[in-house]
């Protein structure tokens, strides 16, 4: 299993359509827990991981022990996203520690595509993708071409977008099919010439994505993340005795919400307008009750969810006098 995912991880870093499946999981330029969690969307719409176990099945493993390993295997990922341990002695050269992973995550041109084991560090060793953590190259996170975006959604389909964008402004045939394919980064030479995109030269000198905000931002900021939660907890509280209808209603707000106070947190004019009308949407459901709404839970959520469209608009108006200033630096 743990060799199936080494190969799976490397076809993520090594091919342009499939990196959108991973980038996102490389996109925080903080390296810390938090960062073990942000998995993809579009993992679940290009899955390919299963190929890989094919000779485990024909070796005869039973399915029940890789159901089993499966999450376990995952879990086990988890621990070694941290900058506050160090490097482990003997351990460097049996399992991946987090000093190895502090190099996999980062952009330093010492440090790209390397060290994509997942448990053992032994395929890195031995397919030539092994790099010790230099204490003269200290670790830049991130991505050579930044987000500079707080919102997911964007993040999750942001790097196939760019090559939807790049296979219909090619001219010729042969490149709108083969750039998805192609190694990452790679993009059509006329393409290339007529929309440069920035990518990052000096790691050193690159500028952490930080727009400014007022404690006005930061409390909106606080009460949507707080709110959020609560609607995520009183949907896995209940979801079983949901319709399927109340299920999507809660699925959208969620969506939509996370959506919203991401761009605008973002500085973009035109969330504003979405903010304000997604709550003035939400108070007209609240008001005249659809199948599709979720007036099913109880009536004092309905009075809270009535309370948080009236606050989420009275704040969205507030901020538009003074909005995040948004200052994308050029890498």
């Amino acid at each position: 299993m743990d060799f199936a995912s080494y190969w799976n991880h490397r076809l993520n870093h090594s091919i342009n359509v499939f990196w959108n499946r991973h980038v996102v999981h490389h996109s925080s330029e903080e390296f810390n827990l938090a960062c073990g969690l942000r998995q993809s969307i579009s993992k679940n719409l290009i899955g390919f991981g299963a190929l890989f176990l094919i000779p485990a099945a024909l070796f005869g493993v039973p399915q029940k022990i890789i159901i089993i390993l499966a999450p376990l295997h995952l879990f086990g990922q988890f621990w070694y996203h941290t900058r506050h341990i160090g490097k482990l002695g003997l351990l460097e050269y049996i399992l991946v520690t987090p000093s190895q992973h502090r190099v996999h995550h980062a952009i330093n041109p010492e440090y790209v595509d390397k060290n994509l084991s997942a448990i053992f560090c032994i395929w890195d060793r031995m397919f030539g993708t092994f790099q010790e953590e230099l204490d003269d190259k200290p670790c830049v996170y991130g991505t050579l071409k930044p987000v500079q975006t707080w919102n997911p959604i964007i993040i999750n389909f942001q790097h196939n977008w760019g090559l939807a964008k790049d296979a219909w402004r090619a001219k010729n045939w042969l490149d709108k099919f083969k750039l998805w394919f192609m190694p990452t980064g790679w993009r059509p030479k006329d393409v290339a010439e007529r929309f440069p995109i920035a990518i990052v030269e000096n790691v050193y000198s690159q500028e952490k994505y930080a727009p400014k905000y007022s404690t006005l931002h930061k409390f909106y900021a606080i009460f949507q993340f707080v709110c959020i939660n609560i609607f995520i907890y009183v949907l896995l509280t209940n979801f079983g005795a949901l319709s399927l209808n109340t299920q999507l209603s809660f699925g959208l707000l969620i969506s939509t919400t996370i959506f919203g106070f991401t761009s605008l947190l973002d500085g973009h004019k035109w969330a504003f307008f979405f903010e304000i009308s997604r709550g003035i949407l939400g108070l007209l459901f609240l008001v005249y009750p659809t199948e599709f709404f979720m007036l099913e839970i109880n009536f004092p959520f309905t009075i809270f969810l009535g309370m948080y469209f009236s606050l989420s608009i009275l704040t969205t108006c507030w901020m538009y006098q003074s909005p995040p200033e948004r200052s994308l630096k050029a890498v």
